[in-house]
């Protein structure tokens, strides 16, 4: 419903409108839910419902406000729950009891500190690219009470050592997403090269676990020609390969390695921690490269922990660094931000925000992390 600020009102023709083209098809609504800037009156309601044919209780405003996670407890205060149940003939049943969801919400619009993320990927000019990291990070920070503070940062940006020290100087942590081709995977071989030395917390995901890989055989390893066969089929040490399965695929399509897949966590690593302590975990995958075993020894002896893989022990699925090299420098070649949920937020997200969170402070990351509640998947 929009706002004219000149006339200093909510205009509801646009609504009365589109009721009636819907009323034209034999639709007839029950409830109309509507989008506002700003509160509506009693009066724009109940001229809504003359005009549009509902009950004037049945006229819900969906205003603006600072969380999406406080639209539910708006809604429930103005009775859409019980309007539903009442429709749908489930009357009878006990009250809501949104206690605990109010409480989440306090912690999103009041948390006691801030870390300030960056997030540096190809596609951060269309930030809902990343909709779903976004919000596991906020997930994360609920569950560490603390407000995080998202910086979008295109890779493109990171060209060379000095420029990616200017850039991530004042963050608290650096997540590296997901995402296919090669441009801008330089600039993420910068910016995880230097959270790498420098101590700064560090979480990739998909493609940022496979450049984490080859900066650490470049950097670390010393083997200069490192890459990804996708990026550089020629390339001398193809430490990112395509999977086995993928092989001899010609017909792309929905041939990825999709859906949830099991991955064993060894004991002692952050992953594992993070997790509780579970063994097996599964998580949801969407891709075609994953580490090369050909050069995992060759890693694992330069210091690299591959903390989770496939129950058969051929895909590496996690690596991380161990404590005493890094205070939280994890990736996975999952996507759990799809997992994460407001009351249950991701693991490995609450885990990294936390390890954010002490660097802000300036406090070595606890090992074994908080006890918190998970996200789970059957």
């Amino acid at each position: 419903m929009p706002y004219i600020a000149a006339a200093g009102e909510v205009k509801t023709k646009p609504t009365q409108h589109s009721v009636r083209e819907l009323m034209e098809i034999g639709i007839q609504p029950d409830i109309l839910i509507c989008r506002t800037e700003r509160a509506l009156s009693e009066e724009v309601k109940r001229k809504i419902a003359l005009f549009c044919n509902v009950e004037f209780g049945a006229v819900i405003e969906s205003r603006d406000v600072p969380t999406i996670y406080q639209i539910p407890l708006l809604f429930h205060e103005q009775g859409l729950d019980e309007r539903v149940m009442h429709k749908l003939g489930l009357l009878g049943r006990r009250a809501a009891d949104l206690s605990k969801w109010r409480g989440m919400v306090e912690r999103v619009l009041h948390p006691h500190g801030r870390v300030k993320i960056a997030v540096i990927g190809k596609y951060t000019g269309l930030v809902d690219s990343y909709k779903s990291v976004q919000e596991a990070l906020i997930h994360g920070g609920i569950a560490n009470d603390v407000g995080v503070d998202i910086s979008w940062l295109a890779s493109d940006l990171f060209t060379s050592r000095e420029k990616t020290r200017e850039l991530l100087a004042d963050f608290h942590g650096v997540l590296v997403p997901g995402g296919f081709g090669v441009r801008g995977v330089e600039g993420m071989l910068e910016a995880i090269r230097y959270a790498r030395e420098s101590g700064l917390p560090f979480f990739g995901i998909c493609l940022g676990m496979q450049t984490a890989i080859i900066e650490f055989a470049r950097d670390v390893c010393g083997l200069d020609d490192s890459n990804s066969s996708e990026f550089a089929p020629e390339c001398s040490n193809p430490v990112v390969s395509l999977i086995p399965s993928q092989q001899h695929v010609q017909d792309m399509g929905g041939t990825m390695r999709l859906g949830a897949w099991p991955a064993r966590l060894l004991p002692g690593t952050k992953a594992r921690a993070a997790y509780g302590d579970e063994e097996i975990v599964y998580e949801r995958h969407r891709h075609r490269y994953e580490v090369n075993n050909r050069y995992r020894a060759q890693l694992e002896e330069a210091g690299l922990i591959c903390s989770g893989t496939s129950p058969d022990g051929r895909l590496v699925e996690f690596v991380e660094l161990a404590s005493d090299q890094h205070p939280f420098f994890v990736a996975t070649q999952a996507h759990p931000e799809f997992k994460s949920r407001p009351d249950r937020p991701h693991p490995l997200f609450a885990a990294f925000v936390e390890a954010s969170k002490f660097r802000a402070e300036g406090r070595a990351p606890r090992f074994p992390f908080s006890e918190r509640p998970v996200a789970k998947v059957s």
